[in-house]
């Protein structure tokens, strides 16, 4: 992880936690590359605990860490993290992807409700004018009681969205090919098709894995589906969408987004016309754990190492070599 990644992870509590249980010398600099790391060392490794750019664990990292029984990752996804290797040799693996599950939904519920209240669009009218707004003419579909909005993915992060979202007077429309209708109603949505979630719902959200077969699920035919006027609200990944697809709605003004930009482009290009348009909400990366909430993914990957240690089981966050391959 980055040198100065631990500091911001864990508080003295949860060092102290960790200390007690386990070997850590916290005053040792944390390395970006473990190829780098003191061979020695990574011999006497039993226990790993990751972050964000930790790189894969391959065969060669593997080699010399003999002892390696378990990794606990700071962070979401695994994907790029543990190599097939770590599989192979029953590695046991953790995320703490429940714990930055907590702040991407809590951002994607903020803006769901501040795009159904118009409040990004009134924002722009009050800065132009200068003056008195009529909102009943101006804003006439403007609020969140009973308004349509759409998820796409009924994911970790989704199922958050969907638990915050029920004190709202809100119909909640629900995308995922693997949601059942009993799973939906327990939910308190309406699992539908795309096409319909899309042409129906004055925001939506998108809360789905990018996998090969999610990958541009969004293209020119599904965004002319929506409705003028209507929000796209991402904090998955970019590449869900056809970018260049999404750039022309946006510059003609049809539609509105809150993107929180990832991949394809993290950073956008400095020449994208996204930065200028007064109908796009840009963040760089901002849903994810930030900040205070850092302590949040220590604090999830401490108890997971702990329990781990104390043969619990289930162990929180734990991940198969199946569950990994659909992270986020």
């Amino acid at each position: 992880m980055a040198p100065d990644l631990p500091a911001r992870l864990f508080d003295p509590d949860a060092r102290a936690r960790l200390q007690a249980v386990f070997e850590v010398d916290f005053d040792r600099p944390a390395v970006a590359d473990l190829h780098q790391e003191d061979p020695q060392v990574l011999a006497g490794v039993d226990v790993l605990i990751t972050g964000w750019g930790a790189g894969t664990i391959d065969d060669a990292l593997l080699a010399a860490m003999p002892r390696l029984h378990a990794v606990h990752h700071a962070g979401g996804s695994v994907r790029d993290l543990v190599g097939e290797g770590c599989w192979r040799r029953a590695v046991r693996v953790t995320s703490s992807s429940d714990a930055n599950a907590v702040p991407v939904a809590e951002y994607a519920v903020a803006m769901v409700l501040l795009s159904a209240k118009q409040a990004f669009r009134s924002q722009v009218v009050y800065r132009r004018v200068r003056a008195f707004v009529d909102r009943e003419r101006e804003f006439p579909s403007a609020g969140n009681h009973g308004a349509v909005v759409g998820l796409v993915g009924a994911s970790r992060i989704g199922r958050n969205v969907i638990r915050l979202l029920r004190p709202y007077d809100l119909k909640v429309l629900v995308f995922d090919p693997f949601l059942s209708a009993a799973e939906a109603e327990r939910l308190g949505v309406r699992s539908v098709g795309l096409d319909e979630l899309l042409s129906r719902s004055s925001v939506v959200s998108l809360h789905a894995p990018l996998l090969e077969s999610t990958r541009g699920m969004l293209g020119r035919r599904e965004l002319a589906l929506m409705q003028a006027g209507a929000t796209l609200v991402n904090t998955a990944r970019g590449a869900l969408v056809d970018h260049d697809a999404l750039v022309d709605e946006l510059v003609s003004g049809r539609l509105w987004a809150v993107l929180d930009t990832t991949d394809p482009f993290e950073p956008l290009p400095a020449s994208s016309p996204l930065y200028d348009l007064t109908n796009v909400v840009l963040t760089p990366h901002m849903a994810g754990a930030v900040g205070n909430e850092l302590t949040r993914l220590g604090d999830h990957a401490v108890d997971s190492a702990i329990s781990m240690f104390r043969g619990d089981s289930p162990v929180a966050g734990e991940v198969s070599e199946e569950s990994a391959a659909t992270m986020a």
